[in-house]
């Protein structure tokens, strides 16, 4: 990686490429890939098939979904970040991959800032802590805070990953109630929901838009949800800062990604693209049915939120010391 972002950064080749990119075929004249860093199912994969048929609707190519996932998204990041910055390999970016997961690596194959050209941010949802009806007896959260300590063994949760947002939330609520976890990493949130429907797993702690089908059936009791306010998708359930704890607060965002050095003509080409899919009625529907706001921004600002969360909250998730290497 290190001998790629060498030839980057040589003028000659800059220019090259760049004239490439204006000069030959224009961009796109063949499929598209955009890597999801986690299994089918979730809301990153939903997204990502959602946005693949309105861009390739508007773009006259295919855009296709590439289901990468392990190690807490850092697997499909470090393909990505490996591919030509030609336009053909983006990446479906979440908190995971870029924020939350690489610090748990000595070496996770990438820089989230430098290694990636971070296109359009789409939007954020918010993490929610749900349980198994039959397996916990709790009805609100002093309940289940009063049933985790009951246990005579830590209380396992489950979560998408390694170094996921949900698994994050847990590691802050030990530490910041006291309580004791266990937690069981899953490939992705549809193998740990089957798990927590199934009744082999008590409590799921996962992003709002993949368990808002569950709860709003009543198949699981949710007891919290990390964002600033109560969502339209689930109303009924408070936020840890109405619990009693404002710093159990972190989101996951989603945005499209592509390896570092992508040319400025098809980032503005991808970026208005995008802009415009967002805002189609299929879009904005899609993105209300799975909880998330939609707040589309730029290459720019996109790249600051990075910038600012991998040293704030990136920061604090080194400073927890969980290694998985």
């Amino acid at each position: 990686m290190r001998r790629r972002s060498a030839l980057l950064a040589l003028p000659g080749l800059v220019l090259s490429g760049a004239a490439v990119a204006q000069n030959s075929t224009p961009w796109p004249s063949r499929p598209v890939r955009i890597v999801v860093t986690f299994p089918p199912g979730g809301a990153s994969d939903i997204v990502a098939r959602v946005l693949a048929d309105v861009l390739s609707q508007r773009m006259g190519a295919r855009f296709v979904v590439d289901n990468r996932p392990g190690a807490g998204g850092t697997v499909g990041a470090a393909h990505v970040a490996a591919q030509p910055a030609d336009g053909y390999t983006l990446m479906l970016s979440n908190t995971a991959p870029i924020v939350t997961s690489p610090p748990l690596y000595a070496k996770p194959g990438y820089d989230p800032v430098s290694s990636f050209t971070h296109v359009v941010f789409l939007g954020t949802t918010p993490a929610v802590i749900t349980a198994n009806k039959d397996l916990v007896p709790a009805t609100d959260f002093a309940g289940l805070v009063a049933w985790i300590r009951a246990q005579p063994q830590p209380a396992a949760y489950g979560s998408s990953g390694v170094g996921s947002v949900p698994h994050i939330l847990g590691v802050l609520l030990e530490r910041e109630a006291g309580l004791r976890l266990n937690h069981i990493p899953y490939r992705g949130s549809a193998p740990m929901q089957a798990e927590l429907l199934g009744g082999s797993l008590p409590l799921g702690f996962d992003v709002l838009p993949d368990t808002v089908e569950n709860i709003r059936a009543g198949r699981l009791r949710a007891f919290a949800i990390t964002a600033s306010a109560r969502q339209p998708l689930a109303p009924e359930v408070p936020t840890m800062a109405e619990l009693g704890h404002p710093g159990i607060r972190i989101d996951n965002w989603l945005g499209l990604s592509a390896p570092a050095g992508l040319p400025a003509p098809i980032v503005e080409r991808l970026r208005a693209e995008t802009f415009a899919a967002l805002a189609t009625p299929e879009m904005r529907r899609r993105l209300d049915e799975r909880g998330i706001t939609g707040a589309p921004l730029g290459p720019e600002d996109f790249t600051t939120i990075v910038s600012q969360q991998v040293r704030d909250i990136g920061g604090a998730v080194a400073a927890l010391g969980i290694r998985q290497d």
